[in-house]
């Protein structure tokens, strides 16, 4: 499988072509059970574009297409330049990158922004990025989870959303995760 290739699509938005370069750098990092897992381990958080095999990569898509057409916006999009488009673009491809972790576990990891971050970082210079543009990534992948940053004995252990990137990309994540979002896919691309 050609992992750039399940994001053409995504990455067709992206307008700056040292960022379309370095997104691809990022995809080729994601572990090869990302584009074939569900979007949650239980069934219970996503919608059922979302489940089954290859549900977190629908998902992905799904928050990268609210992303694009949000940030095209004229009313909400001018909040924004293009590069700072682009790398939200690239943080939502990348969000989820290490859901299950490294390696595999079973269920989805409460740290996984976390995790996906770090993998950004440790792989910093094969990727193209400056550290300013790294950071970006990063500060908005770590935060994306917003108010759902605790584990499940209360304690806090992702980051809040606390600027107007990081809660954008909070924002298209949460939405493309509600139940009552109906998004129809051929051959894994959103049709439309």
């Amino acid at each position: 499988m050609n992992k750039v290739d399940v994001f053409k699509k995504e990455l067709s938005y992206i307008k700056n072509e040292k960022y379309v370069e370095c997104a691809k750098n990022m995809i080729e990092l994601l572990p090869d059970y990302f584009f074939q897992v569900p979007a949650s381990s239980t069934g219970k958080y996503h919608p059922e574009f979302a489940q089954g095999d290859g549900g977190l990569v629908r998902h992905t898509k799904v928050a990268v297409r609210i992303c694009y057409e949000m940030a095209s916006n004229k009313c909400i999009g001018h909040s924004f330049n293009s590069d700072e488009k682009d790398l939200m673009l690239i943080s939502l491809i990348m969000h989820d990158g290490v859901k299950y972790g490294i390696p595999k576990a079973k269920y989805v990891r409460v740290d996984h922004p976390l995790l996906a971050a770090k993998l950004i970082r440790d792989n910093k210079d094969n990727i193209g990025l400056s550290d300013g543009e790294i950071d970006f990534v990063c500060s908005t992948i770590e935060s994306h989870m917003g108010e759902f940053n605790k584990d499940f004995k209360g304690n806090e252990v992702l980051p809040l959303p606390n600027n107007k990137y990081q809660r954008f990309v909070h924002m298209c994540d949460a939405l493309s995760s509600k139940k009552f979002i109906n998004v129809s896919f051929k051959d894994n691309d959103i049709e439309g």
